[in-house]
């Protein structure tokens, strides 16, 4: 053989053979000798037994052939000749048909003829086998794929009578077996009339019963099921496929029309049996997942040890534990917080800043470089590091419009009933918290505070206006010289070196992101009695670590929380202490989960599948055979990414509305697009891992641990400033649920947090992955192409990249958007469609491409089989994965905020909205033209 290491085989679940030359330890079987023994196992397992398995490392795959006759084949270091070989795991098994009779001895060739591993045999051309007087067969060659950590193919070697070279192996090459060649039962031996009847019986018997189970099928589990009697008993999907039927029925509300209401449809059954937890505002199918996730996390938390090791390792368990000492942090009360309101200069509730004297000691940079560098307490505004949007290969100091503490600027301006009632939470919160800090006439400075935020929110843009959703013309790069003229109230230059340390020239270049509110943020300034901004000031800082003291102050946040968003009691202390480590020790929490549930096999796998040309192999030795790479382990992610960029690729050539001018541009940010899949690799190396949290954690200072984590983050942040840009950086933890698309790093990314079931399950249909998964992948990889990501190119770079005429197209199709989702309401809100633009391009774009590569995959695979007792086609299957995806229950409360924040629409019109506007739904379920999910017009982009 061309490679020098094979695995052995081992067994499962078959008799012991007799001790001997091809037997060691557990019966591993070690050499050729062993061919009659493993022929006659072959009758005592079915041809898709998932017990017979490879060794999971080196992974090799192995069929030998010659262009006509019997295919030689070696498993490692048990070599023998058989009709057919296909690896373990969704298309296992050998097919030990027939074997040739014994053949000469030769440096190659082993006992009954096969072809023994080493270098020998790739070196000169093997002599044919005996048999049907064909002489001397053509050399036969071996063609070696072999996989990178993607199990994408990375080069393919060729091993003939020549010797071995290279060569390259185009996408989905499909390496396989199929017609059958002359002389097919050259060399077989012959069966004796005994044999010949008993072979007969067996198989009258067999086709007996599978009439039998048939009709068995047909009459207990319905017409859907019948076709799922392909899968055998053995097969190692059926458990899987089984699963993924009750889940989906479960779901499902088959009275409703799908072409009525597909939402209803899809979800109506999850939405029956679920009720939202006391402790939550929401909760859905992807929050199940979270759950399982977070389940997980706790135990690995609670363990003493175990794990990669490293520094990291002990101090997020050290920091869980001492979040968890309740009894700690109650005997410490407000006392931590009382030191850092001491730190930043004490209340000045008492008018001690207009006092003779202390006007002149009072100075508002101080105070801002005690909340903005030393507490990241947006006040004022947000000073933040981050990727220079015209120049991504470089980090800017970014400053924009920040220092409001209910979540968008419209509560403050009182302009409903619900939004009145959420100011008037607000209020009774402030006092709440002052009077717990020992603050004196609260009433009257929490109305002072109450009113500065007011005025701030009058002079803040919102995120949703068209001023701010074009990035272009918020960007406004200037000097601190500059930056001075416009903010003459602030000591820039000061205030960055203490933060950063450095000592900045006044030609230093910053980003200002909102030029006009800081102008009138100068003014209110100048305008403002000191003692306001100072307690405004120290307000905003006693906002950001409230919720780590006493039960008091956790108490006072729950109420907010109530009347804000409806939750009906307070997370439970495990759940709490969770979120904070995963805030605060994302990565470290994220080592140990990619320890307990990742291997590197799972994320890196190497296959090396031999075959011949497809005529080589007679098919009545290989029956239904398709030789091709396969493997234990999870199908790969990367695999579906690859196949929905596939499918963009495709669908911008087609596109009319575009000129050759901007696909040639489109197509350049597709090729450059970076995926990250799984985890990043640092995560692997303990000591990289350490580097991440290189500050103190004690079990029994909970407060002062999050100081010292903050103080940290805020000294990586800033030491960005000079260092080189790595556009491999992960923001969020593999933990996560959730995935993302960075236009800046034109990157996208999918933790293992969310590549989970029933999102993405490797055993279950495609239909399921593509419609699960798939698009979410096909939703970020939309967002490179929306209203916001289409602003960067290929290097993620804020730059435009489209013709005017093309530009202006895109508008006008988006138009459309706009207008269906404005038309939809819900509890009496109307959908903004130009808030929710981008991620309602990015739903229709994302189902469109998901769909079209889950046909592409049925194309060069074959049609799957049929779920368990559902009637499902796949293609329906397919939109009924996608609309579980976003099956949920929400507070009407929180859909107050909802609508009001979010940038997604609700997820009934997040289904609706994409399904509608699809004719391959109205197609698969055969609506009626014009009726709800199937309107005439139709709005489309990608």
């Amino acid at each position: 053989m061309c490679q020098a290491r094979c695995p052995a085989l081992y067994y499962r679940g078959l008799p012991q053979p007799a001790a001997g030359p091809c037997v060691r330890g557990q019966g591993t079987v070690m050499d050729g000798q062993c061919l009659q023994w493993l022929v006659a196992a072959r009758s005592l397992l079915p041809p898709s037994n998932p017990e017979w398995r490879r060794e999971a490392r080196p992974q090799t795959h192995s069929l030998l052939g010659t262009p006509g006759g019997l295919q030689p084949l070696d498993l490692g270091l048990c070599s023998f000749s058989l009709g057919s070989w296909v690896p373990s795991g969704p298309s296992a098994f050998l097919n030990l048909s027939a074997f040739p009779a014994a053949a000469a001895q030769g440096p190659c060739r082993g006992p009954l003829g096969a072809w023994r591993p080493g270098a020998a045999c790739c070196s000169r051309d093997r002599p044919g086998l005996r048999g049907g007087g064909s002489g001397a067969m053509e050399a036969p060659y071996s063609m070696t794929a072999h996989y990178d950590e993607f199990q994408e193919v990375k080069y393919v070697s060729r091993c003939g009578g020549g010797g071995a070279r290279g060569t390259s192996l185009p996408p989905g090459f499909p390496l396989g077996a199929g017609r059958s060649a002359t002389g097919a039962r050259a060399g077989l031996p012959r069966w004796n009339r005994r044999e010949v009847c008993l072979l007969s019986g067996l198989v009258f018997a067999a086709g007996l019963c599978a009439i039998l189970a048939a009709m068995l099928a047909l009459k207990y589990l319905g017409p859907g099921a019948a076709g799922g009697a392909a899968c055998s008993e053995g097969c190692p999907e059926r458990k899987a496929f089984a699963r993924a039927a009750r889940f989906l029925a479960a779901n499902l509300d088959a009275s409703i029309d799908p072409c009525q209401d597909f939402y209803s449809f899809a979800c109506g059954g999850w939405l029956r049996r679920h009720a939202i937890p006391d402790d939550k505002l929401t909760y859905g199918t992807i929050a199940a997942i979270g759950e399982q996730n977070e389940e997980r996390l706790r135990r690995l938390l609670a363990r003493p040890g175990g794990g990669p090791g490293g520094a990291a390792q002990r101090k997020v368990r050290a920091f869980f534990r001492s979040c968890l000492d309740m009894r700690e942090i109650e005997r410490l009360g407000p006392r931590p917080m009382l030191e850092v309101i001491e730190d930043c200069g004490g209340w000045d509730l008492g008018g001690a800043a207009e006092r003779p004297g202390a006007a002149a000691r009072w100075d508002l940079n101080r105070l801002l470089y005690k909340a903005q560098g030393v507490y990241s307490a947006a006040a004022l505004f947000s000073l933040t590091v981050s990727l220079d949007d015209r120049n991504s290969s470089r980090y800017v100091i970014r400053i924009d419009q920040d220092g409001l503490t209910l979540p968008e600027r419209t509560l403050y301006l009182a302009q409903d009933e619900e939004s009145e009632k959420i100011l008037a939470a607000y209020r009774v919160f402030m006092e709440r918290l002052l009077s717990l800090l020992g603050a004196e006439a609260v009433e009257q400075k929490a109305r002072e505070i109450l009113q500065l935020e007011q005025r701030l929110a009058n002079i803040t843009v919102s995120e949703y206006d068209d001023l701010r959703r074009d990035v272009s013309s918020v960007y406004n790069k200037v000097t601190l010289g500059q930056l001075q003229k416009i903010t003459p109230h602030l000591r820039w230059k000061w205030l960055l070196d203490q933060i950063f340390q450095e000592d900045f020239s006044e030609d230093e270049e910053v980003v200002l992101l909102a030029t006009d509110y800081m102008q009138q943020v100068s003014q209110l300034i100048r305008s403002t009695p000191r003692r306001i901004l100072h307690n405004y000031l120290v307000w905003r800082v006693v906002v950001v670590l409230s919720e780590h003291l006493s039960p008091p102050f956790r108490e006072a946040l729950h109420e907010l929380a109530r009347e804000m968003e409806g939750s009906d009691k307070p997370q439970e202390l495990a759940r709490v202490c969770l979120g904070q480590a995963n805030r605060h020790f994302g990565m470290a929490l994220g080592a140990l989960f990619v320890h307990e549930h990742f291997s590197a096999a799972s994320k890196a796998k190497e296959a090396y599948l031999i075959c011949q040309p497809q005529d080589a192999l007679p098919t009545k030795l290989l029956p239904g055979l398709l030789c091709h790479a396969q493997w234990d382990g999870p199908r790969n992610v990367q695999q579906l990414v690859e196949d929905i960029k596939y499918i963009l690729g495709q669908r911008l050539e087609e596109l009319d509305w575009m000129d050759a001018e901007t696909k040639a541009a489109a197509r350049a940010k597709l090729q450059y697009m970076m995926v990250m899949v799984g985890y990043p690799d640092f995560l692997l190396k303990p000591e990289a891992v350490d580097k991440e949290y290189e500050f103190e954690v004690h079990e029994k200072t909970y407060f002062k641990n999050i100081l010292n984590s903050i103080r940290f983050s805020i000294q990586l942040s800033v030491k960005k400033i000079r260092q080189e840009v790595d556009k491999s950086t992960w923001l969020l933890p593999p933990q996560a649920l959730n995935a993302y698309y960075l236009p800046n790093k034109n990157q996208m990314v999918f933790p293992a947090g969310i590549l989970q079931p029933t999102l993405y399950d490797p055993d279950f249909p495609q239909s399921l992955n593509y419609g699960g998964i798939g698009t979410i992948i096909g939703h970020e990889l939309t967002h490179g192409y929306d209203d916001w990501g289409g602003h960067y190119d290929r290097s993620g770079s804020l730059l435009h990249w489209w013709t005017e005429a093309s530009y202006g197209r895109f508008l006008r199709k988006a138009e459309c958007i706009v207008h269906l989702y404005d038309n939809f309401t819900v509890y009496n809100q109307r959908v903004n469609g130009k808030h929710t633009l981008g991620e309602n391009i990015a739903d229709m774009g994302g189902l469109k491409l998901a769909y079209y590569a889950y046909q592409k995959w049925v194309r060069e695979h074959g049609p799957e089989h049929p779920l368990h007792r559902l009637k499902y086609t796949h293609n329906q299957l397919f939109f009924i994965a996608f609309a579980q995806n976003w099956c949920i229950k929400r507070r009407s409360q929180s859909i107050y905020l909802q609508v009001l924040t979010d940038k997604h629409a609700p997820e009934h019109y997040r289904v609706l909205g994409s399904v509608s506007q699809f004719e391959e739904f109205g197609r698969a379920f055969h609506c009626p033209k014009d009726s709800p999910m199937n309107p005439a017009h139709k709005c489309s982009v990608w």
